[in-house]
């Protein structure tokens, strides 16, 4: 039995004759391989799919392959994600190494090189990955303490359930710690959302987040506001 006709791998590229190149040949190797052409079609198809591997570019039409690589990872830590982009730049690479992809692969590109990064990620992934190191778990700033395992945290207002979206955003935050995120970012990345969507949507997480965590939320330590960019998580406060 082919254990390859088991895998399902999911190509995100606007390129449309490289997209159908890789599906052709990932196909010859005995995978079942589709391809969408824009970030936001590639988190919806990962939600509905649940490949086992995705192939991701990153200059894609509405949301870029980061912000997908982003929201991707603060949902699931273990699919294995491989980077084929055209921005071969060192920053590039650490960049994309930095937001949770496996591995980094610039175009041009051997075809056989690719077919082995695929198989050697795979069979990685049966192994399993650990849990991201750059989150602790339970993560505590100040008084407060996150436990993202079981979705809640420990404040001076005591105990709260969190959502599965409050979850995902605190991630988003702790991740990106002392570095301010715009409200398009948050949308992005946070949501999967071009822009579209009214950024009082990301206002009013805030405004929660400042109420849990914050003992004055009218003037926030931790969750800050920054003039004409957005909001800053300084855990140091």
């Amino acid at each position: 039995m082919n254990k390859r006709r088991d895998r399902r791998i999911l190509i995100v590229e606007d390129e449309t004759h490289i997209a159908e190149g890789l599906r052709l040949n990932l196909q010859l190797q005995g995978y079942t391989a589709t391809v969408v052409d824009n970030g936001v079609s590639a988190l919806e198809k990962w939600r509905q799919w649940r490949p086992d591997l995705i192939v991701l570019d990153i200059m894609l039409p509405g949301i870029d392959g980061f912000s997908v690589l982003q929201s991707i990872r603060l949902e699931d830590d273990r699919i294995p994600i491989l980077v084929l982009s055209a921005r071969a730049a060192a920053e590039d690479r650490i960049r994309g190494l930095t937001y949770g992809s496996d591995d980094y692969l610039a175009k041009p590109f051997h075809l056989e090189e690719f077919l082995l990064r695929v198989e050697r990620l795979l069979s990685r992934s049966e192994v399993g990955r650990s849990v991201d190191p750059t989150i602790p778990d339970p993560y505590r700033f100040g008084e407060n303490t996150i436990d993202f395992k079981s979705g809640t945290a420990e404040c001076s207002n005591g105990t709260i359930q969190l959502t599965a979206q409050e979850i995902k955003l605190l991630k988003l935050f702790v991740l990106h710690r002392g570095k301010p995120l715009s409200r398009a970012q948050l949308l992005e990345i946070g949501w999967g959302y071009t822009g579209e969507m009214s950024t009082r949507t990301v206002d009013n997480f805030l405004v929660r987040f400042r109420k849990y965590f914050e003992k004055d939320p009218k003037q926030p330590r931790y969750f800050k506001s920054r003039r004409s960019v957005g909001y800053v998580f300084d855990p140091e406060g």
